[in-house]
């Protein structure tokens, strides 16, 4: 099998059904030889049900302590029989599906790059003005930071061969956020990674909503600093948005 696609989830009955159509046309599965794998956290709603009809896999944690989303993804990695690991937030969209898995097969077969990310938007129809300056800015930040050799990728669309993600002991499970950063600042050691701007992930706009966009803008960087000196997170826990 050529991918593993790997969701985590925790309580996505609104949003993990519209991924899921995205992803699972016969055809589109059978021309680039992929599986889902859906790994969820305990979830109180109807995820688990959607989950078991939509996906290849099913992996539940049952354990009584809380799971991580670093703890969601390595349980999922653990079941995937692909030669890369696509791993996907459960609450995203793909602009374009078809090129999505062109471009990933096109980059992965390369030789080339040892991770894949793309840029991270709000979907058009709920997208504000401050989305768009936000993220944009983010998305070239990331980008610059990948070539002159940080290594940046947000969890929204983290993409790796299976045999490096495991020589790297995957996700760090020791962080609740910043893991993402950790994940692929770590790949980078290893050989280049490719950032697209061509498809993007369209993802939920809630924690801004919520937030605001400075809020979290300061989050992500003293969770970033954090993990760069201190390796650890700043945050205890990533607050569950719904």
């Amino acid at each position: 099998m050529k991918y593993s696609i790997i969701i985590p989830t925790l309580n996505e009955e609104k949003l993990l059904p519209k991924l899921l159509n995205q992803l699972t046309p016969p055809l589109l599965k059978k021309q680039y030889d992929y599986e889902i794998i859906v790994s969820d956290g305990g979830s109180s709603d109807s995820t688990t049900t959607i989950a078991l009809e939509n996906s290849d896999k099913l992996v539940v944690h049952e354990k009584p302590e809380k799971q991580n989303i670093s703890m969601g993804r390595n349980a999922g990695a653990k079941h995937a029989e692909g030669e890369w690991l696509i791993f996907l937030n459960g609450d995203v969209l793909i602009s374009d599906v078809e090129h999505f898995f062109k471009m990933i097969t096109d980059i992965s077969s390369s030789g080339v790059y040892k991770g894949i990310t793309f840029s991270v938007m709000i979907e058009p129809e709920n997208e504000k003005l401050k989305d768009i300056l936000f993220l944009n800015f983010y998305n070239y930040y990331f980008h610059f930071l990948n070539i002159i050799g940080v290594g940046m990728g947000r969890g929204e669309c983290l993409i790796l061969p299976r045999d490096l993600f495991w020589r790297l002991n995957g996700f760090n499970e020791e962080l609740a956020a910043g893991e993402d950063f950790d994940l692929f600042k770590r790949v980078r050691r290893h050989g280049k990674i490719y950032f697209s701007h061509k498809v993007c992930l369209y993802e939920s706009p809630r924690r801004y909503r919520k937030y605001g966009h400075f809020h979290i803008f300061f989050k992500w960087l003293l969770n970033s600093i954090f993990v760069l000196i201190a390796k650890k997170s700043l945050s205890k826990e990533w607050e569950e948005v719904r």
